[in-house]
């Protein structure tokens, strides 16, 4: 860009060659303009802001029942987002949350179909495990395309989405459906046995302590043990890992199967504890979702947790805002809002302003400079 010359200053932007790292403060003034955006179009169509808002909040934190819907959504995108922030620390991009969810959700609903009279411990644990192999194959499919293939894991885990999708959708429509479901697309209710256990007279179930757990797990193996200074390191600097001895292609492999294995636990985390049958649309999107959640987090563990219950309050607002006359969509267009700013400031964080006061002397132009970081 081109400086511009103002009452003796030369203004100019530039890249940060010591930028490393988007600061906290950025994220959080990305949210709000984000908000603020978002209110231009609510008042464009003749909505106040402040009531669309105030309804957002009051349904999502403004009851106990509205608490525990808003953390029953985050239970699926922090598991979903954990897996995408786990991949995201070694900068691989996995965008397929979505297909591993739909996976691990289709093992774990394979495992009440052919092993029904087991009992409660038994079937919850195969299931998780089920539904873990199963996202972490869906993942290992991408992570041999990218590691051995040199192909674009964003193009190759984006596909296999509409793969699982696909899939899903012939399983509920033949051979899985329902005899006694009145021909809608689904299978049969899962048994007491199978469902996790939830909250009196709530729907908030025991699949949240299990995330708050991977979250636990994956801050301390990140922070103390050699495995996360392998990650730390090729997080850091990827030639030199490699200089190090570190086997890349490994790495990336084992990371990508725990990402996808995340999100297949939310998948059946969601069958079990939310829907008790696997239907077609059983995903909401929560694979997507997941990527805004972890670039939101920064990768930090708490910010995983606020983040994802973030996203969760939007959801169920989106379904609150429904009562003064707008579509539930309302709560894509702020997700949407937040990703484009949240990236747009990371962005932004990348470059400085250059000011410089010029002054003339013997024909030649002296500058003393001043540096301000956006």
């Amino acid at each position: 860009m081109r400086p511009l010359y103002i009452a003796g200053k030369k203004i100019s932007i530039e890249k940060d060659p010591i930028s490393t790292k988007t600061p906290w403060w950025m994220t959080v003034i990305a949210v709000v303009l984000a908000l603020v955006f978002c209110a231009g179009f609510m008042l464009l169509n003749g909505n106040n802001p402040i009531t669309v808002f105030s309804k957002m909040f009051s349904g999502a934190f403004g009851s106990l029942y509205g608490l525990s819907e808003t953390l029953l959504k985050a239970i699926p995108l922090m598991l979903c987002g954990l897996g995408v922030a786990i991949a995201y620390r070694i900068s691989v991009w996995n965008i397929g949350a979505e297909g591993q969810f739909v996976m691990g959700a289709i093992a774990a609903t394979s495992i009440t179909i052919y092993y029904p009279g087991m009992g409660a411990f038994s079937s919850i644990t195969l299931m998780l495990l089920a539904g873990f192999i199963a996202g972490a194959l869906w993942a290992l499919l991408v992570a041999i395309c990218r590691s051995y293939f040199d192909v674009n894991e964003v193009i190759c885990s984006l596909m296999l989405n509409y793969i699982a999708i696909l899939f899903l959708s012939f399983l509920v429509f033949e051979p899985w459906k329902d005899p006694n479901g009145f021909n809608f697309p689904g299978t049969a209710i899962f048994s007491s046995s199978q469902k996790l256990p939830a909250l009196d007279d709530l729907r908030l179930h025991l699949g949240f302590l299990i995330a708050l757990a991977a979250i636990l797990l994956y801050a301390v193996l990140v922070k103390f043990t050699h495995w996360g200074y392998q990650l730390r390191l090729l997080s850091a600097n990827a030639n030199a890992a490699r200089y190090a001895g570190m086997n890349v292609k490994r790495q990336i492999i084992i990371v990508l199967m725990i990402s996808g294995g995340l999100a297949g636990i939310a998948g059946m985390v969601e069958v079990s504890g939310v829907t008790h049958r696997l239907s077609q649309g059983v995903t909401s999107g929560y694979g997507y979702t997941a990527i805004i959640v972890a670039w939101l987090a920064r990768l930090n563990p708490i910010g995983i947790v606020i983040s994802s219950i973030l996203c969760g309050a939007v959801i169920v607002g989106g379904y609150s805002v429904q009562l003064i006359g707008l579509p539930a969509s309302m709560a894509l267009m702020i997700q949407g809002a937040i990703l484009f700013f949240v990236i747009g400031g990371e962005v932004f964080s990348q470059y400085r302003i250059r000011v410089e006061t010029i002054s003339p002397k013997k024909n030649e132009q002296t500058s003393s400079s001043k540096v301000e970081v956006l």
